[in-house]
């Protein structure tokens, strides 16, 4: 199925087999002798010494903190309890789902208005009620291209 006719400049050529660098031989290293042994990068060499020298940084730390110097105690904590995040509070007020998406968010707007959803949880709710519509959409869409599919086929 290929009749690409080959054109005259490139009749006599030849492709190279080799991939990659020419000078370089497969299976040989181009430095025979390797990294010498024991050889450690200043990386290497400051996590070693902060391996070997962390006990005793811990114990100092510990001893300053249980002396009182608050920055110690604070480093410590940090780093045993975990950060407190802030958690909205549950909300009752009336949304009746069987409306149409726009009126719920109408619905929650008036609830924010009205001070029983602080702004913040409304706000969360209509992204959720948002990315619901989205959904909803693309699942409508998905159904209409399906039955336009069949549709073309039984033709």
């Amino acid at each position: 199925m290929n009749d690409a006719v080959q054109p005259e400049w490139l009749a006599n050529h030849v492709p190279n087999k080799r991939m990659g660098n020419p000078a370089w031989t497969k299976g040989v290293s181009g430095n025979p002798a390797g990294r010498a042994p024991g050889f450690r990068t200043p990386q290497q060499k400051l996590l070693k010494r902060m391996v070997d020298e962390g006990g005793e940084i811990l114990d100092a730390v510990l001893a300053n903190a249980k002396a009182g110097d608050p920055a110690s105690a604070a480093l410590i904590l940090n780093l045993i309890i975990p950060t407190l995040r802030a958690q909205s509070q549950t909300v009752q007020f009336e949304l009746d789902t069987s409306l149409p998406l726009s009126d719920q968010l109408a619905q929650v707007a008036v609830a924010v208005a009205a001070g029983l959803v602080a702004p913040d949880i409304g706000h969360q709710i209509s992204a959720i009620l948002s990315n619901l519509a989205t959904v909803r959409s693309s699942e409508n869409l998905e159904e209409r291209i399906l039955i336009l599919e069949a549709r073309a086929v039984n033709r």
